[in-house]
């Protein structure tokens, strides 16, 4: 995986100003589009997409600060139709216009060629499973929330909070599968992972197939499938966020999985009163590699 991201930010470099065609690239390399964005993303700290337009304005700005061309000439060579949208890129990225730093010689902000490198370090095991699931159905309160990194996302604190407690009770009589007991699942994710992007929130539990959904519930449908699923305890929500991150940073490169398009499922085994701490299990939809 490594060598793989570092195969995509050289073809980043090679056609910079043109569109990537990463779906070609994945399969070239024997993996996915959804898994190489999803890894570059929780690796790079970034999308893929922000870190091609930031590159695109790093370069782009070398030729402003030079002035050989008119603006035009480099919006257009940098893949803009007009000097506006470049313009609007141009200080989105560097938060100055063109004209102001062609004549001022900045501000800039470099955006380096980034490089993937594999740090060993795993010294605390990752409590992790394997599981083959047939198909199963996931039924609850559902509503589409902004993605956000840290800490709680007051979003999806509204929508449990706004239930009554009988309607947590009446989910939990629900459940007859695993991933047991209330859980809380992410759904239409961005491949990138952006921070802000819009995602599929459901509260609820999982039921068999066979079991009917009752008409007041949103259901998502899950395959038969393959998951990992990852085991946490400790603060909440910062552990169960930690171990997320740590899929993308120690287990993924390690092991001959990878990600593919579903539902991530967090099912709460244990908490305390307050929620400060939990112990949890994030389930994440595998394949092999």
């Amino acid at each position: 995986m490594i060598s793989a991201l570092n195969r995509l930010v050289d073809l980043v470099e090679e056609h910079l100003t043109e569109e990537l065609d990463v779906d070609a690239l994945a399969r070239a390399l024997g993996t996915t589009e959804y898994h190489l964005r999803r890894m570059f993303s929780s690796l790079a700290g970034m999308p893929l997409s922000e870190y091609v337009r930031r590159r695109r304005m790093t370069v782009a700005a070398a030729a402003v600060v030079r002035g050989q061309d008119d603006l035009l000439s480099i919006a257009v060579r940098h893949g803009y139709g007009s000097t506006e949208a470049f313009g609007r890129a141009f200080r989105a990225v560097h938060g100055a216009s063109p004209g102001d730093v062609r004549r001022d010689g900045g501000p800039l902000r470099t955006q380096p060629h980034i490089r993937f490198r594999l740090t060993v370090e795993g010294s605390i095991p990752m409590d992790t499973r394997i599981v083959d699931r047939p198909a199963f159905r996931l039924v609850g309160h559902a509503a589409r929330v902004p993605l956000i990194h840290q800490g709680i996302n007051p979003h999806i604190q509204r929508l449990i909070t706004a239930l009554p407690q009988e309607e947590h009770v009446r989910l939990k009589t629900l459940s007859d599968t695993e991933p047991a007991g209330l859980l809380q699942v992410s759904d239409d994710l961005d491949p990138d992972a952006t921070e802000g992007s819009a995602l599929t929130y459901l509260h609820g539990v999982a039921v068999s197939r066979d079991t009917p959904a009752p008409d007041d519930l949103h259901a998502i449908e899950v395959p038969a499938s393959t998951w990992a699923v990852f085991r946490t305890a400790g603060p909440y929500p910062q552990a169960l966020q930690q171990t997320w991150a740590a899929t993308a940073t120690e287990w993924f490169p390690a092991n001959p999985w990878r990600l593919r398009p579903g539902p991530s499922i967090v099912a709460v085994l244990e908490r305390a009163d307050d929620f400060s701490t939990a112990t949890c299990e994030l389930w994440l939809p595998v394949e092999p590699t």
